[in-house]
Parts: structure tokens; C-alpha cells; sequence
């Protein structure tokens, strides 16, 4: 992904502490503009607090959280004018139509008028249902409309926590499509969810999280090729070949399951390691490059907890 000249997020060094235990410590990560940036973390991880604090319902024991240049602990109310929050499902009335809800959050934002609501309904494109009772729209609907009530006051950050939540297959791609169309206008997105494959289609970079610390922050690609390829060679005699991958550096005996399989540092090396094989009188029959999932590097990383 290309550097950002704007920095819309930056968390600095964020420690949380409740009684005597230090439940966030010294977490740091920025997201840029236009930026669509996941946060994962298992039961327990200190995630829900961090969110908590980046919409100012908890304060840091340390550290700074700063939303476009405004400290939220010192600038709290210029600092959260630039965020719109969708913490798990929108707060809606089901009573009401989509527009008078619409209308009621709208009254309590400074300059947001009908030309405003207007402007949401067609970004989150919902013109055709904005009439209809909110009772009768489905669950992706009712996403869309809870992130038209975020977008009211021009926020800089929308925070989505699960945003697929229980939608079906078609839902969560509409969603992942919406939020990838929101980035391309400018808008940048923090993405909380357990889905870690939609993460990995969704997400510019991800930050991951585990026991109050932040273990890795950078490009899915980035991460996903630090994390080495898995390979899997059909070889005859196997434990020749093994001989031959045990004496290579960079290189890591997995499992015998039919194939051989390796973990290797950079895939760019097979055809060397091959030429050894075979001078090495071993019949290779196969190579399988398996590049590592967004899930496969959280539970390594995380060493196999579970997600949220």
C-alpha cells in the first residue's frame, strides 16, 4: 500500500491499568486517511478497551490517543467531532422510518440539516427504503442505516465494530464492498472483526493484539510474506529429502503427511533447494506453495487463542 501524507489515527504508547492490573500495555499503531485498518484480538485481548478509549468512553492510565492532530484527553470534544462509532449493533427505533431516525440523531449535531441527510442516505444507498419503517428492514439494511447515522457529522474516522456480524455470505459482501467504497472517497475506517478472511480481503493493514499488547501492525501482504510460505514436496526417498532440508538454513521440517511439508522463509529459494534434492539422487514429483492465511499468522502469533 502507498505511504499516506495525512495520519487520521495515532495511539501512542496507550497503557490502560483497572485496580492493580495493567490491561492495555503500551499499545501503539496510526491509521491514515483513506486507509481501511483491521484490529484483531482474542477473548481477553484488551481490544473492546482500546476501542473504548478511542471514543473517549475510558481514559488511558498513559499514553496519547490523537484523532486528526486533536489529543482526545486534552481537545476531548474536537477530537471526537472528527470520529462516527458503530460499537457492535446501531442503536436504532424500529418504530420509526429510517429518515426520522435519521432526523432524531441529526438534531443533536451542530449543522447537520436535510441536505446532509439527504447527502448520507445516497452514500450508504438506501434512497429507495429510507421511508420505510425501520422494523422492516433487513440486518444489513440496518448496518447500512447505523453507519448513515455515524456519517451524519462528517466524521474523518468511522470505528465499525463487527460489521458483518451475522450477515449472510451476499450481506457480507455488500458490506465489505460498502466500506471499500467509503475508503476510496477519503474516509478512514478502524474495523474490528472475527471474521480474519473478510479482514484479509478488507483491510489495507492490520494491527493484532493479544494480552494487552500489540504483536504485529502492518500490510496483510507485508505480514503475510514475514510469516514464510509453506511448502509441500512430493519426494521419494522422504527421509533423503529431509536430510537435504534439515542442512538447509531458512528452511523448517513441518510435518510428514503424504508430501513433506516445509516452512520456509522465502519462497524465492525453491528452485535451489530442488537442485539439491536432486543432486542429492531424491525424485521430486511435486512443489506446493502454500502461502500463509491472515488466520494462520493470528493463531501463530497469538498461539492459537480465539478470536473474539
Amino acid at each position: 500500500m502507498e505511504a499516506r501524507s495525512t495520519t487520521v489515527l495515532t495511539v501512542s504508547n496507550v497503557k490502560k491499568k483497572i485496580g492493580s492490573r495493567l490491561i492495555i500495555k503500551g499499545i501503539s499503531f496510526d491509521v491514515g486517511r483513506g486507509e481501511i485498518f483491521g484490529f484483531l484480538g482474542p477473548n481477553g485481548s484488551g481490544k473492546t478497551t482500546t476501542i473504548r478509549m478511542l471514543v473517549g468512553l475510558i481514559k488511558p492510565t498513559e499514553g496519547s490517543i490523537q484523532i486528526c492532530g486533536y489529543d482526545i484527553q486534552k481537545q476531548h470534544n474536537e477530537a471526537l467531532s472528527q470520529v462516527g462509532c458503530i460499537v457492535e449493533n446501531p442503536e436504532l427505533y424500529s418504530y420509526l422510518t429510517g429518515w426520522e431516525n435519521l432526523e432524531h440523531f441529526a438534531r443533536m449535531l451542530h449543522g447537520v440539516d436535510e441536505a446532509r441527510i439527504h447527502e448520507v442516505v445516497a452514500t450508504v444507498g438506501m434512497d429507495k427504503r429510507i421511508h420505510d419503517k425501520v422494523r422492516t428492514y433487513s440486518l444489513g439494511m440496518r448496518q447500512r442505516l447505523g453507519i448513515a447515522q455515524a456519517l451524519l457529522g462528517r466524521p474523518s474516522l468511522l470505528i465499525l465494530d463487527e460489521p458483518t456480524n451475522g450477515l449472510d455470505p451476499q450481506g457480507i459482501k455488500e458490506m465489505r464492498e460498502f466500506i471499500r467504497e467509503l475508503a476510496d472517497q477519503g474516509l478512514s475506517l478502524f474495523v474490528s472483526s472475527h471474521l480474519l478472511s473478510e479482514i484479509q480481503q478488507m483491510c489495507d493493514r492490520v494491527a493484532i493484539i493479544s494480552h494487552g499488547e500489540v504483536l504485529a501492525v502492518g500490510g496483510v501482504d507485508a505480514l503475510l510474506v514475514q510469516a514464510g510460505s509453506r511448502v509441500l514436496w512430493d519426494v521419494q526417498p522422504v527421509e533423503q529429502a529431509v536430510q537435504v532440508f534439515e542442512a538447509e538454513p531458512g528452511i523448517q521440517v513441518l510435518g510428514l503427511e503424504g508430501s513433506v511439508i516445509t516452512q520456509l522463509d522465502d519462497a524465492n529459494r525453491i528452485p535451489e533447494i530442488n537442485a539439491k534434492l536432486v543432486a542429492a539422487n531424491v525424485h521430486v514429483s511435486g512443489i506446493q506453495v502454500k502461502n500463509p492465511t491472515l488466520e494462520e499468522l493470528f493463531l501463530s502469533m497469538t498461539e492459537g487463542e480465539k478470536i473474539d
